[in-house]
Protein backbone atom coordinates (compact mmCIF):
# COMPACT_ATOMS: atom_id res chain seq x y z
CA UNK A 1 0.00 0.00 0.00
CA UNK A 2 2.98 2.51 0.92
CA UNK A 3 4.42 2.04 -2.49
CA UNK A 4 1.22 2.12 -4.65
CA UNK A 5 1.17 5.79 -2.96
CA UNK A 6 4.81 6.64 -3.01
CA UNK A 7 4.49 5.48 -6.99
CA UNK A 8 1.69 8.23 -7.00
CA UNK A 9 3.53 10.96 -5.34
CA UNK A 10 7.12 10.07 -7.07
CA UNK A 11 7.52 12.88 -9.39
CA UNK A 12 8.12 12.25 -13.27
CA UNK A 13 11.41 12.17 -14.97
CA UNK A 14 11.13 13.66 -18.58
CA UNK A 15 8.25 16.00 -17.73
CA UNK A 16 8.12 17.35 -20.73
CA UNK A 17 8.44 14.54 -22.88
CA UNK A 18 5.30 13.02 -20.80
CA UNK A 19 3.66 16.04 -21.25
CA UNK A 20 4.08 15.58 -25.23
CA UNK A 21 3.21 12.42 -25.22
CA UNK A 22 -0.06 12.80 -23.41
CA UNK A 23 -1.17 15.17 -25.09
CA UNK A 24 -1.17 12.99 -28.54
CA UNK A 25 -3.62 10.49 -26.94
CA UNK A 26 -7.31 10.76 -26.25
CA UNK A 27 -6.57 9.55 -23.11
CA UNK A 28 -4.29 12.55 -21.72
CA UNK A 29 -6.57 14.61 -22.93
CA UNK A 30 -9.48 12.95 -20.97
CA UNK A 31 -7.53 13.11 -18.21
CA UNK A 32 -6.29 16.87 -18.50
CA UNK A 33 -9.88 17.13 -18.95
CA UNK A 34 -10.73 15.14 -15.60
CA UNK A 35 -8.21 17.61 -14.18
CA UNK A 36 -9.84 20.63 -15.12
CA UNK A 37 -13.01 19.78 -13.88
CA UNK A 38 -11.45 18.67 -10.25
CA UNK A 39 -10.12 22.22 -10.16
CA UNK A 40 -12.96 23.99 -10.99
CA UNK A 41 -15.37 22.10 -8.84
CA UNK A 42 -13.75 22.07 -6.05
CA UNK A 43 -13.13 25.61 -6.11
CA UNK A 44 -17.13 26.08 -6.61
CA UNK A 45 -17.66 24.21 -4.02
CA UNK A 46 -15.65 25.66 -1.50
CA UNK A 47 -16.70 29.25 -2.44
CA UNK A 48 -20.64 27.95 -1.68
CA UNK A 49 -19.19 26.52 1.59
CA UNK A 50 -17.55 29.72 2.59
CA UNK A 51 -20.54 31.78 1.88
CA UNK A 52 -22.50 29.55 4.31
CA UNK A 53 -19.78 30.12 6.93
CA UNK A 54 -19.39 33.51 6.12
CA UNK A 55 -23.42 33.95 6.95
CA UNK A 56 -23.23 32.44 9.82
CA UNK A 57 -19.96 33.93 11.37
CA UNK A 58 -21.76 37.69 10.37
CA UNK A 59 -24.18 36.91 13.11
CA UNK A 60 -21.73 36.32 15.98
CA UNK A 61 -19.71 39.26 17.77
CA UNK A 62 -16.25 37.80 17.79
CA UNK A 63 -14.84 34.32 16.47
CA UNK A 64 -13.61 33.34 19.30
CA UNK A 65 -10.54 31.03 17.49
CA UNK A 66 -9.26 33.76 14.69
CA UNK A 67 -6.49 31.84 13.40
CA UNK A 68 -8.15 28.30 12.88
CA UNK A 69 -11.20 30.31 11.04
CA UNK A 70 -8.38 31.76 8.78
CA UNK A 71 -6.76 28.73 8.10
CA UNK A 72 -9.81 26.77 6.92
CA UNK A 73 -11.04 29.74 4.86
CA UNK A 74 -7.66 29.65 3.20
CA UNK A 75 -6.90 25.68 2.84
CA UNK A 76 -10.49 24.49 1.96
CA UNK A 77 -9.77 24.47 -1.79
CA UNK A 78 -6.70 22.73 -1.80
CA UNK A 79 -7.75 20.09 0.46
CA UNK A 80 -11.41 19.45 -1.45
CA UNK A 81 -8.82 19.94 -5.06
CA UNK A 82 -5.86 17.09 -2.93
CA UNK A 83 -8.76 14.68 -1.93
CA UNK A 84 -10.64 14.91 -4.73
CA UNK A 85 -7.58 14.17 -7.32
CA UNK A 86 -6.56 11.64 -5.11
CA UNK A 87 -9.98 9.40 -5.42
CA UNK A 88 -9.70 10.48 -9.29
CA UNK A 89 -6.17 8.82 -9.47
CA UNK A 90 -7.78 5.53 -7.49
CA UNK A 91 -10.36 5.40 -9.85
CA UNK A 92 -8.26 6.19 -13.30
CA UNK A 93 -5.78 3.43 -12.49
CA UNK A 94 -8.39 0.80 -11.43
CA UNK A 95 -10.70 1.63 -14.56
CA UNK A 96 -7.91 2.28 -17.27
CA UNK A 97 -4.62 0.25 -15.96
CA UNK A 98 -2.70 3.60 -17.20
CA UNK A 99 -0.51 5.76 -15.89
CA UNK A 100 -1.57 9.17 -14.42
CA UNK A 101 0.18 12.60 -15.75
CA UNK A 102 -2.39 15.28 -15.34
CA UNK A 103 -3.89 14.28 -11.97
CA UNK A 104 -0.64 13.57 -10.29
CA UNK A 105 0.43 17.06 -11.51
CA UNK A 106 -2.79 18.40 -10.15
CA UNK A 107 -2.32 16.54 -6.55
CA UNK A 108 1.30 17.99 -6.90
CA UNK A 109 -0.16 21.66 -7.13
CA UNK A 110 -2.60 20.76 -4.60
CA UNK A 111 -0.23 19.98 -1.99
CA UNK A 112 2.52 22.69 -2.62
CA UNK A 113 -0.90 25.13 -2.66
CA UNK A 114 -1.81 23.90 1.06
CA UNK A 115 1.61 24.24 2.31
CA UNK A 116 2.00 27.55 0.66
CA UNK A 117 -1.18 28.71 2.56
CA UNK A 118 -0.22 27.41 5.89
CA UNK A 119 3.67 29.11 5.80
CA UNK A 120 1.47 32.30 4.63
CA UNK A 121 -1.17 32.27 7.39
CA UNK A 122 1.94 31.00 10.24
CA UNK A 123 3.98 34.11 8.65
CA UNK A 124 0.79 36.38 9.23
CA UNK A 125 0.08 35.12 12.94
CA UNK A 126 3.76 35.24 13.92
CA UNK A 127 4.90 38.60 12.45
CA UNK A 128 3.02 42.02 12.91
CA UNK A 129 1.42 43.27 9.90
CA UNK A 130 3.38 46.45 9.64
CA UNK A 131 6.16 43.92 8.95
CA UNK A 132 4.90 41.43 6.84
CA UNK A 133 2.84 43.48 4.07
CA UNK A 134 1.13 41.91 0.85
CA UNK A 135 4.49 42.72 -1.30
CA UNK A 136 6.08 40.23 0.75
CA UNK A 137 3.75 37.86 0.77
CA UNK A 138 3.44 37.81 -2.99
CA UNK A 139 7.13 37.75 -3.60
CA UNK A 140 7.70 34.76 -0.89
CA UNK A 141 4.54 32.68 -2.79
CA UNK A 142 6.44 33.58 -6.58
CA UNK A 143 9.55 32.12 -5.11
CA UNK A 144 7.97 29.03 -3.54
CA UNK A 145 6.09 28.37 -6.96
CA UNK A 146 9.49 28.59 -8.74
CA UNK A 147 10.85 26.01 -6.22
CA UNK A 148 7.99 23.75 -6.88
CA UNK A 149 8.56 24.46 -10.67
CA UNK A 150 11.74 23.59 -10.46
CA UNK A 151 11.58 20.21 -8.50
CA UNK A 152 8.45 19.00 -10.78
CA UNK A 153 11.07 19.80 -13.57
CA UNK A 154 14.32 17.77 -11.96
CA UNK A 155 16.19 21.06 -12.07
CA UNK A 156 16.72 20.99 -8.29
CA UNK A 157 19.21 18.29 -8.38
CA UNK A 158 21.73 20.37 -10.96
CA UNK A 159 21.07 23.61 -8.72
CA UNK A 160 21.96 21.85 -5.63
CA UNK A 161 24.85 20.37 -6.78
CA UNK A 162 26.24 23.26 -8.20
CA UNK A 163 25.73 25.50 -4.52
CA UNK A 164 27.25 22.10 -3.17
CA UNK A 165 29.92 22.87 -4.82
CA UNK A 166 31.06 26.44 -4.02
CA UNK A 167 32.35 26.78 -0.38
CA UNK A 168 33.11 29.60 1.33
CA UNK A 169 36.18 29.11 3.66
CA UNK A 170 35.13 30.34 7.52
CA UNK A 171 38.26 30.11 10.26
CA UNK A 172 39.70 26.69 9.82
CA UNK A 173 36.53 25.28 8.06
CA UNK A 174 34.65 25.54 5.17
CA UNK A 175 31.08 25.66 4.07
CA UNK A 176 29.21 25.30 0.99
CA UNK A 177 26.87 27.86 -0.16
CA UNK A 178 24.13 25.05 -0.51
CA UNK A 179 24.52 24.83 3.73
CA UNK A 180 24.68 28.41 4.06
CA UNK A 181 21.48 28.52 2.33
CA UNK A 182 19.38 25.77 3.90
CA UNK A 183 21.04 26.95 7.16
CA UNK A 184 19.58 30.78 6.89
CA UNK A 185 16.00 29.30 5.89
CA UNK A 186 15.85 26.91 8.94
CA UNK A 187 17.58 29.54 10.74
CA UNK A 188 14.55 31.76 9.74
CA UNK A 189 11.55 29.16 10.36
CA UNK A 190 12.96 28.31 13.71
CA UNK A 191 13.17 32.33 14.61
CA UNK A 192 9.56 33.17 13.30
CA UNK A 193 8.59 29.74 15.37
CA UNK A 194 10.13 31.33 18.18
CA UNK A 195 8.23 34.87 17.22
CA UNK A 196 4.99 33.43 17.17
CA UNK A 197 5.49 31.32 20.73
CA UNK A 198 7.01 34.75 22.12
CA UNK A 199 3.39 36.85 21.21
CA UNK A 200 1.45 34.07 22.85
CA UNK A 201 3.22 33.94 25.84
CA UNK A 202 3.27 37.83 25.45
CA UNK A 203 -0.38 38.23 25.46
CA UNK A 204 -0.84 35.65 28.56
CA UNK A 205 1.72 37.49 30.12
CA UNK A 206 0.23 41.05 29.43
CA UNK A 207 -2.95 39.65 30.80
CA UNK A 208 -1.87 39.26 34.02
CA UNK A 209 -2.92 42.19 36.11
CA UNK A 210 -1.18 40.65 38.95
CA UNK A 211 2.03 41.54 38.21
CA UNK A 212 3.63 45.36 37.64
CA UNK A 213 3.12 46.42 34.16
CA UNK A 214 6.37 47.14 33.87
CA UNK A 215 7.80 43.69 35.13
CA UNK A 216 5.39 42.39 32.29
CA UNK A 217 7.14 44.22 29.44
CA UNK A 218 10.52 42.89 30.87
CA UNK A 219 9.37 39.38 31.58
CA UNK A 220 7.89 39.72 28.04
CA UNK A 221 11.64 41.19 26.30
CA UNK A 222 13.57 38.15 27.79
CA UNK A 223 11.32 35.88 26.78
CA UNK A 224 11.49 37.28 23.69
CA UNK A 225 15.07 37.00 23.45
CA UNK A 226 15.28 33.37 25.06
CA UNK A 227 13.18 32.27 22.14
CA UNK A 228 15.06 33.69 19.52
CA UNK A 229 18.69 32.28 20.73
CA UNK A 230 17.02 28.92 21.60
CA UNK A 231 15.55 28.93 18.25
CA UNK A 232 19.11 29.64 16.38
CA UNK A 233 21.27 27.44 18.76
CA UNK A 234 18.46 24.73 17.80
CA UNK A 235 18.88 25.07 14.17
CA UNK A 236 22.21 25.37 13.44
CA UNK A 237 22.92 21.88 14.46
CA UNK A 238 20.26 20.53 12.56
CA UNK A 239 22.18 21.74 8.84
CA UNK A 240 25.26 20.65 10.29
CA UNK A 241 26.47 23.87 11.44
CA UNK A 242 29.17 23.59 14.09
CA UNK A 243 28.28 25.93 17.19
CA UNK A 244 32.39 26.82 17.40
CA UNK A 245 31.94 29.07 14.24
CA UNK A 246 29.68 31.14 16.07
CA UNK A 247 32.86 32.13 18.37
CA UNK A 248 34.18 34.12 14.16
CA UNK A 249 30.89 36.10 14.54
CA UNK A 250 30.92 36.44 17.91
CA UNK A 251 34.22 38.18 17.19
CA UNK A 252 32.60 40.75 14.54
CA UNK A 253 29.88 41.11 16.60
CA UNK A 254 31.55 42.44 19.66
CA UNK A 255 33.66 44.59 16.82
CA UNK A 256 30.68 45.95 15.49
CA UNK A 257 29.36 46.89 18.89
CA UNK A 258 32.38 48.66 19.73
CA UNK A 259 32.10 50.81 16.73
CA UNK A 260 28.46 51.24 14.96
CA UNK A 261 26.19 49.18 16.78
CA UNK A 262 26.55 50.76 19.96
CA UNK A 263 23.92 52.79 19.81
CA UNK A 264 21.60 50.09 18.83
CA UNK A 265 22.77 48.70 21.91
CA UNK A 266 22.42 51.21 24.10
CA UNK A 267 19.01 51.37 23.00
CA UNK A 268 18.56 47.87 23.84
CA UNK A 269 20.39 48.04 27.31
CA UNK A 270 18.51 51.53 28.47
CA UNK A 271 15.10 50.14 27.32
CA UNK A 272 15.79 47.65 30.71
CA UNK A 273 17.07 49.75 32.72
CA UNK A 274 14.15 52.29 32.22
CA UNK A 275 11.56 49.47 32.54
CA UNK A 276 13.51 48.18 35.71
CA UNK A 277 13.37 51.68 37.46
CA UNK A 278 9.79 52.07 37.03
CA UNK A 279 10.63 55.64 35.67
CA UNK A 280 8.77 55.28 32.29
CA UNK A 281 5.58 53.04 32.08
CA UNK A 282 2.67 52.33 29.30
CA UNK A 283 0.38 55.61 29.92
CA UNK A 284 2.36 57.62 31.37
CA UNK A 285 2.51 61.35 30.31
CA UNK A 286 6.21 62.71 29.04
CA UNK A 287 7.24 66.21 27.68
CA UNK A 288 10.30 65.48 26.12
CA UNK A 289 12.11 68.17 23.62
CA UNK A 290 9.12 70.48 23.92
CA UNK A 291 6.76 66.95 22.90
CA UNK A 292 4.37 66.31 25.23
CA UNK A 293 1.84 62.77 24.72
CA UNK A 294 1.74 59.60 25.93
CA UNK A 295 3.50 56.50 26.33
CA UNK A 296 1.78 53.81 23.95
CA UNK A 297 4.09 51.24 23.66
CA UNK A 298 7.96 50.57 24.84
CA UNK A 299 10.36 48.47 22.19
CA UNK A 300 13.48 47.24 22.30
CA UNK A 301 14.74 50.47 20.83
CA UNK A 302 12.50 53.62 21.36
CA UNK A 303 9.60 54.45 23.34
CA UNK A 304 6.49 55.51 21.63
CA UNK A 305 4.45 58.93 22.17
CA UNK A 306 1.36 59.99 21.24
CA UNK A 307 -0.47 63.56 21.84
CA UNK A 308 -3.62 64.67 22.10
CA UNK A 309 -3.88 65.19 18.06
CA UNK A 310 -2.98 61.67 17.24
CA UNK A 311 0.77 62.63 16.11
CA UNK A 312 2.80 60.07 16.99
CA UNK A 313 6.75 60.48 18.60
CA UNK A 314 9.23 57.80 18.77
CA UNK A 315 11.69 58.06 21.48
CA UNK A 316 15.21 56.23 21.74
CA UNK A 317 15.11 54.74 24.78
CA UNK A 318 18.72 55.85 25.48
CA UNK A 319 17.69 59.54 25.53
CA UNK A 320 15.46 58.78 28.68
CA UNK A 321 18.62 57.68 30.53
CA UNK A 322 21.12 60.30 29.39
CA UNK A 323 18.50 63.30 29.42
CA UNK A 324 16.29 65.05 31.51
CA UNK A 325 12.68 63.81 30.97
CA UNK A 326 9.74 65.64 32.27
CA UNK A 327 7.10 62.79 33.73
CA UNK A 328 3.86 64.39 34.65
CA UNK A 329 2.39 61.23 36.22
CA UNK A 330 5.64 60.12 37.96
CA UNK A 331 4.36 59.77 41.14
CA UNK A 332 0.60 60.23 40.29
CA UNK A 333 -1.76 60.06 37.67
CA UNK A 334 -3.95 63.41 38.36
CA UNK A 335 -3.11 66.75 36.86
CA UNK A 336 -3.56 70.09 37.96
CA UNK A 337 -5.01 73.04 35.23
CA UNK A 338 -6.60 76.16 36.16
CA UNK A 339 -8.86 78.72 34.56
CA UNK A 340 -8.52 83.01 34.70
CA UNK A 341 -12.12 84.86 34.36
CA UNK A 342 -12.48 88.55 34.47
CA UNK A 343 -15.22 90.17 36.29
CA UNK A 344 -16.84 93.84 36.91
CA UNK A 345 -15.54 96.09 39.89
CA UNK A 346 -18.88 96.07 41.05
CA UNK A 347 -19.12 92.20 41.85
CA UNK A 348 -19.41 90.74 44.39
CA UNK A 349 -16.17 88.76 44.65
CA UNK A 350 -17.23 86.16 47.73
CA UNK A 351 -19.76 85.14 46.18
CA UNK A 352 -17.56 84.89 42.66
CA UNK A 353 -15.27 82.99 44.40
CA UNK A 354 -17.76 80.11 45.61
CA UNK A 355 -19.28 80.03 42.03
CA UNK A 356 -15.92 79.11 40.16
CA UNK A 357 -15.24 76.66 43.31
CA UNK A 358 -18.36 75.06 42.51
CA UNK A 359 -18.46 75.44 38.79
CA UNK A 360 -15.52 72.84 38.73
CA UNK A 361 -16.11 70.48 41.55
CA UNK A 362 -19.71 69.99 39.42
CA UNK A 363 -17.74 68.07 37.01
CA UNK A 364 -17.19 64.48 36.88
CA UNK A 365 -13.75 64.34 35.55
CA UNK A 366 -12.42 66.44 38.67
CA UNK A 367 -11.35 65.43 41.40
CA UNK A 368 -12.35 65.35 44.98
CA UNK A 369 -9.13 65.45 46.84
CA UNK A 370 -7.55 67.76 46.62
CA UNK A 371 -10.78 70.31 45.74
CA UNK A 372 -11.56 72.85 43.68
CA UNK A 373 -9.78 76.28 45.27
CA UNK A 374 -10.36 79.74 43.91
CA UNK A 375 -8.06 82.81 44.06
CA UNK A 376 -8.15 86.89 43.47
CA UNK A 377 -5.01 87.55 41.36
CA UNK A 378 -4.83 91.27 40.69
CA UNK A 379 -6.67 94.49 39.92
CA UNK A 380 -6.53 95.55 36.22
CA UNK A 381 -7.57 98.17 34.21
CA UNK A 382 -11.07 97.27 33.15
CA UNK A 383 -11.84 94.79 35.95
CA UNK A 384 -10.63 92.13 38.43
CA UNK A 385 -8.77 88.75 37.45
CA UNK A 386 -10.29 85.46 39.45
CA UNK A 387 -7.86 82.27 39.13
CA UNK A 388 -9.96 79.02 39.75
CA UNK A 389 -7.64 75.91 40.20
CA UNK A 390 -8.98 72.36 39.88
CA UNK A 391 -6.87 68.13 39.55
CA UNK A 392 -8.66 65.96 37.13
CA UNK A 393 -8.13 62.16 37.41
CA UNK A 394 -7.91 61.38 33.73
CA UNK A 395 -5.49 63.94 31.87
CA UNK A 396 -5.56 61.13 28.78
CA UNK A 397 -8.52 62.27 28.09
CA UNK A 398 -7.76 66.00 27.24
CA UNK A 399 -8.38 69.51 28.95
CA UNK A 400 -10.14 71.06 26.27
CA UNK A 401 -13.59 69.58 27.16
CA UNK A 402 -13.73 69.58 31.29
CA UNK A 403 -12.59 74.08 30.30
CA UNK A 404 -14.99 74.26 28.02
CA UNK A 405 -17.74 72.63 31.09
CA UNK A 406 -16.45 74.69 33.93
CA UNK A 407 -16.87 77.98 31.24
CA UNK A 408 -20.06 76.98 30.46
CA UNK A 409 -21.05 76.86 34.19
CA UNK A 410 -19.42 80.01 35.53
CA UNK A 411 -21.37 81.55 32.53
CA UNK A 412 -24.82 79.96 33.30
CA UNK A 413 -24.39 80.90 37.03
CA UNK A 414 -23.08 84.57 36.76
CA UNK A 415 -26.04 85.29 34.33
CA UNK A 416 -28.48 84.38 37.03
CA UNK A 417 -26.89 86.28 40.05
CA UNK A 418 -26.16 88.83 37.58
CA UNK A 419 -22.34 89.06 37.54
CA UNK A 420 -21.21 91.02 34.94
CA UNK A 421 -18.10 90.34 32.62
CA UNK A 422 -16.57 93.63 32.45
CA UNK A 423 -15.75 95.21 28.77
CA UNK A 424 -12.42 97.15 28.06
CA UNK A 425 -13.02 100.82 29.13
CA UNK A 426 -11.31 104.08 28.28
CA UNK A 427 -12.41 107.81 29.55
CA UNK A 428 -11.78 110.11 26.50
CA UNK A 429 -11.45 114.13 27.68
CA UNK A 430 -11.60 117.01 25.55
CA UNK A 431 -10.49 119.83 27.05
CA UNK A 432 -11.23 123.99 25.45
CA UNK A 433 -9.57 126.15 27.89
CA UNK A 434 -7.69 129.27 26.56
CA UNK A 435 -5.61 129.51 29.03
CA UNK A 436 -4.18 126.30 28.64
CA UNK A 437 -0.37 127.05 26.30
CA UNK A 438 -0.89 124.34 23.85
CA UNK A 439 -4.34 125.47 22.57
CA UNK A 440 -3.26 129.37 22.71
CA UNK A 441 -0.56 128.30 20.62
CA UNK A 442 -2.54 126.48 18.26
CA UNK A 443 -4.95 129.22 17.54
CA UNK A 444 -4.03 131.32 14.44
CA UNK A 445 -3.24 134.98 15.51
CA UNK A 446 -5.09 137.65 13.89
CA UNK A 447 -3.60 139.68 10.71
CA UNK A 448 -3.02 143.22 11.07
CA UNK A 449 -4.95 145.35 8.29
CA UNK A 450 -3.04 148.12 8.01
CA UNK A 451 0.43 145.77 6.53
CA UNK A 452 -0.07 144.70 3.24
CA UNK A 453 1.26 140.88 2.33
CA UNK A 454 1.59 139.56 -0.29
CA UNK A 455 -0.32 136.73 -1.23
CA UNK A 456 2.86 134.29 -2.83
CA UNK A 457 6.36 134.53 -1.93
CA UNK A 458 8.84 137.00 -3.65
CA UNK A 459 10.08 134.63 -5.52
CA UNK A 460 8.37 131.64 -6.97
CA UNK A 461 10.31 128.52 -8.81
CA UNK A 462 10.59 128.98 -12.48
CA UNK A 463 8.15 126.52 -13.90
CA UNK A 464 5.27 128.76 -12.32
CA UNK A 465 4.71 131.89 -14.69
CA UNK A 466 2.07 134.42 -12.99
CA UNK A 467 0.68 137.29 -15.14
CA UNK A 468 1.12 140.87 -13.45
CA UNK A 469 -2.34 141.59 -13.64
CA UNK A 470 -3.40 138.20 -11.35
CA UNK A 471 -0.86 138.86 -8.99
CA UNK A 472 -1.93 142.87 -8.87
CA UNK A 473 -5.79 141.27 -8.53
CA UNK A 474 -4.91 138.94 -5.59
CA UNK A 475 -2.70 141.73 -3.33
CA UNK A 476 -5.91 143.85 -3.66
CA UNK A 477 -8.20 141.54 -2.62
CA UNK A 478 -6.21 140.62 -0.21
CA UNK A 479 -5.68 144.50 0.85
CA UNK A 480 -9.54 144.52 1.18
CA UNK A 481 -9.89 142.04 3.17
Amino acid sequence: MNNYFDSMFARKEFLARLIVHSLQTTSGWLELACAAMIMLGTYWLSQKILSVISKYTQQQENIKFPLLHHLFSRLLWPLLMFICTIIAMIIWRDSTGESVLWLQIAAFTARWLLMIRIIMATLHNAIPNNLFNENYERSLSTFLWICFILWLTSLDTFIIHLLKSLALPVGSTSLSLYTVITGSIIVGIAIIIAMWLSRITEQRILKAKKLDVNLRYVLVKIVKSLLVVIAVLIALPMVGINLTILSVFGGALGVGLGLGLQKIASNYVSGFIILADHSVRPGDRLNINNFTGYVTKITARFVVLRSSDGSEALIPNDTFVSNTVINDSYSSKIMSNNLTIKVAYNTNLPQALEILKEAAAKQARVCDDPKPNSFVTGFCDSGINLYVNYWIHDPENGFLSINSAILLEIWNRFKEVGIEFPYPQHEIRILNDAGDPIIYNTIPKPVNNTETRPAYPESLPTALSISPSNYSGQQTHHDQQ
